[in-house]
């Protein structure tokens, strides 16, 4: 059997159309969450926490209504550390600067700014690219966190996802009980859904 010129076309077509199906349309893999982690998973976005640590998910009844997801590291009845995910935080954001602009307005008076990169996820190839900003504050020793002066650090993570809705997700500890090794595995344990 001879096919034509159109059926060759419309064969190769649907050839590739069934693989983009098969693979996810692409860059929709998932993150990898290393040994001895945790994950929080939210419409938006799924993430890392440092479960071996002593980081545990903390109940919705518990949490900030702002608040999707939330792991807490409590010592001595205070909040040592705490990794959370806001979604939908802002209005008129669409792409991850302005997630970041809007996030990183609430990281609060006092803090320091360390660093601030775009990076990319995975996930759903349309919400990889985010922005880091890397920061360090001081603890007001107010509603259960550290004695007043400890020095805290902070990463804060911000995007856009596939639907448009923006993200931010933040991990917060003691300084120097999470590594820069930490701090860029919970970067690299997020993806974009």
């Amino acid at each position: 059997m001879t096919l034509t010129k159109s059926q060759t076309l419309g064969a190769a077509v649907a050839a590739a159309l069934g693989l983009t199906l098969l693979t996810g349309c692409g860059g929709t893999d998932a993150a990898t969450v290393p040994e001895g982690w945790g994950t929080l998973d939210t419409e938006s976005v799924s993430v890392g926490y440092p479960e071996d640590r002593g980081y545990a998910p903390q109940p919705a009844a518990e949490r900030s209504k702002a608040n999707a997801a939330v792991a807490l590291k409590e010592e001595g009845g205070l909040r040592t550390g705490m990794v959370s995910v806001q979604l939908d935080f802002a209005t008129g954001v669409s792409d991850a600067r302005e997630a970041a602009a809007a996030a990183g307005a609430g990281i609060g008076l006092g803090t320091t700014r360390t660093d601030t990169a775009d990076v990319r996820v995975a996930g759903e190839e349309g919400a990889r690219d985010v922005r880091r900003i890397d920061y360090e504050f001081t603890s007001t020793g107010e509603k259960g966190t550290p004695r007043k002066g400890t020095r805290m650090t902070g990463v804060l993570v911000a995007g856009v996802d596939s639907e448009g809705v923006p993200f931010a997700i933040r991990i917060n500890a003691v300084k120097g009980t999470l590594t820069p090794a930490d701090l860029n595995t919970f970067t690299t344990s997020i993806t974009a859904k």
